[in-house]
């Protein structure tokens, strides 16, 4: 089984803790060990954030601060490595050529960002377009894709069960709205649609649900399913 694991920085990283890190690098090791290859793109959460703003206020352009999340997002990556030791690759790819070459030689393969203008969320969804990866899972700090901001909406409702399609029109109505942060953004949407790998949403503060996720698709997050998929899942490492 081909899977990639995208991990957000305020999951993986909200503040700088190896207890956490070596918590989901053993996560990774043990689907790694059990037959998965498995591709790993980390976020730059929180702490991106703030070196977005004080740049910003120094008079960095868009471009420039674009540059600077993606270093952010490579020195979270390098955490994950640490953890995972000689089970991945030494540093993070950069490109999907490489990050394909690893996989197929069988490491771990981390990522972070890779181009400006486009979140770690779209390099999730383009790097398991370019592996034809089995399963796409999403490790957030929510529990799956709402109908609305749960963090600003008591009445948010969390879908189950999305088709490709159905998550674009939700995220698009997200984006929409003032204030509002969707799970997954518009152009990784846009390209799961495309590539039709099969999608997981899910809360990933405990990296165990991935585990769960990947090996049995046991989870309390969204699935997004594409079309040609029949009713019973047929991508879990396990039965």
């Amino acid at each position: 089984m081909k899977v990639v694991v995208s991990i957000g920085g305020s999951v993986l990283a909200p503040d700088l803790g190896s207890e956490r890190v070596s918590e989901h690098a053993a996560v990774i090791e043990a689907l790694a060990d059990e037959g998965c290859s498995v591709g790993a793109v980390v976020g730059g959460g929180g702490v991106a954030r703030e070196y977005i703003g004080t740049a910003r206020d120094l008079g960095a352009n868009e471009i420039e601060l674009d540059q600077i999340g993606i270093d952010v997002t490579r020195l979270n990556a390098r955490l994950l490595i640490a953890a995972l030791g000689e089970n991945a690759v030494p540093a993070p790819a950069e490109d999907y050529e490489q990050a394909g070459e690893a996989m197929r030689r069988g490491d771990v393969c981390v990522m972070g960002g890779v181009t400006p203008a486009q979140t770690t969320d779209a390099v999730s969804a383009a790097l398991a377009e370019y592996v034809n990866a089995d399963l796409l899972v999403y490790a957030t700090s929510v529990p799956g894709v709402f109908n609305a901001d749960p963090n600003e909406d008591a009445d948010a409702q969390r879908f189950d069960r999305l088709s490709a399609g159905e998550l674009v029109d939700v995220i698009a109505d997200l984006d929409m709205t003032a204030g509002s942060s969707a799970p997954v953004d518009l152009l990784a949407a846009k390209i799961i649609e495309r590539s039709g790998v099969r999608t997981i949403v899910l809360d990933g503060t405990d990296p165990q649900r991935i585990a769960d996720a990947v090996r049995h698709g046991d989870h309390d997050g969204t699935d997004v399913v594409p079309e040609s998929a029949g009713d019973e899942p047929t991508y879990w490492a396990e039965g």
